[in-house]
């Protein structure tokens, strides 16, 4: 059995789309909300593994199912662009990973399968709030605007409906749009069928958004500005694509979303570089026992409300 094994994210979305329209293959799918990234342990737990591809989940969380895997000669594909760790060097291992700021997983797989269906690397590019990459992408490929437009929007939508605490807070279970996505190999053609996953996640983007017109950031100063969002179902699912509209309004300062987590314990935490320096956000959140990410952007599953403060202060103190 060949395992698929993806963040349930836009960029992790849109990779595996464009490799299984070029490679079709019979899959066992692994994947889950956005912050769900240790998935290898599923698989690695399985009888009968022959092959596994791994897309936009962090080797460095997934170091120990990845060796074990490694070991019992089963080949692993991994095309990643976050945080490695030691990665391991085996001949059953093919890698295809990039750590610059610029570049994201569908980017990557857009360049191993030399641009066959670039205009899926464009959603997952937008998607993952790397807009210079994708609006480059998409103006190679001669796109008129409005097609440019729908592809951020497509790519925001998938994004956005990553996020949550569990799979009951999203609108689709990212395996079930995986399957639905894949059915067009032009990801334009979603446009024109009005019963799409499109619209259905346009109609709770729109419904959810209403609430951010409230929000007021609970600090503000020269490098940061950071929001507080409460234990509600549309915090959790605007979370991110939030975190990235806030950084592309003010592109000189970083920013940081905290959700209450469902346990009203601790804090989900999403925090976005500034655009005009994409480093460190990595380097902040993993700092702390749950945090990990990229260096645009990073986030902490679980800032427990006592260490708010020191969060706070550790985000300030890097970026001034």
């Amino acid at each position: 059995m060949h395992y698929d094994v993806f963040n349930g994210d836009a960029d992790g979305i849109a990779a595996l789309i464009q490799l299984r329209i070029a490679e079709p293959k019979q899959s066992e799918l692994i994947t889950g909300v956005k912050r769900d990234i240790k998935l290898l342990e599923q698989v690695a737990q399985r009888e009968g593994v022959e092959s596994v591809t791994v897309l936009d989940i962090s080797m460095e969380k997934n170091l120990s199912p990845l060796n074990a895997l490694l070991e019992q000669g089963i080949e692993v594909f991994y095309c990643d662009h976050h945080r490695t760790g030691d990665a391991p060097e085996s001949s059953q291992l093919t890698q295809v990973i990039n750590l610059d700021s610029e570049v994201c997983t569908s980017l990557l797989i857009n360049e191993h399968l030399k641009g066959q269906f670039a205009k899926w690397a464009v959603v997952g590019a937008f998607g993952d709030n790397l807009f210079k990459p994708a609006q480059d992408l998409a103006k190679s490929l001669s796109l008129p605007q409005d097609d440019i437009e729908f592809l951020k929007e497509l790519g925001t939508l998938i994004n956005y409906n990553g996020y949550g605490s569990s799979l009951d807070d999203l609108y689709i279970e990212p395996a079930q749009l995986y399957k639905q996505l894949l059915a067009y190999p032009c990801p334009l053609m979603l446009r024109e069928d009005y019963s799409s996953p499109y619209y259905e996640l346009k109609v709770g983007h729109f419904n959810d958004y209403a609430n951010v017109s409230k929000l007021k950031p609970i600090e503000e100063n020269e490098v940061s500005r950071i929001y507080e969002l409460p234990n509600e179902a549309w915090a959790r699912r605007i979370s991110g694509v939030f975190s990235n509209d806030l950084a592309n309004e003010v592109p000189n300062k970083a920013h940081a979303v905290l959700t209450m987590n469902p346990a009203g314990a601790d804090y989900t935490v999403s925090v976005r570089a500034p655009l005009e320096n994409r480093t460190g956000a990595d380097e902040v959140c993993i700092t702390f026992p749950t945090g990990g990410g990229r260096k645009a952007a990073a986030g902490i599953n679980k800032l427990p409300l006592s260490s708010k403060s020191h969060f706070i202060d550790a985000l300030n103190n890097f970026y001034k």
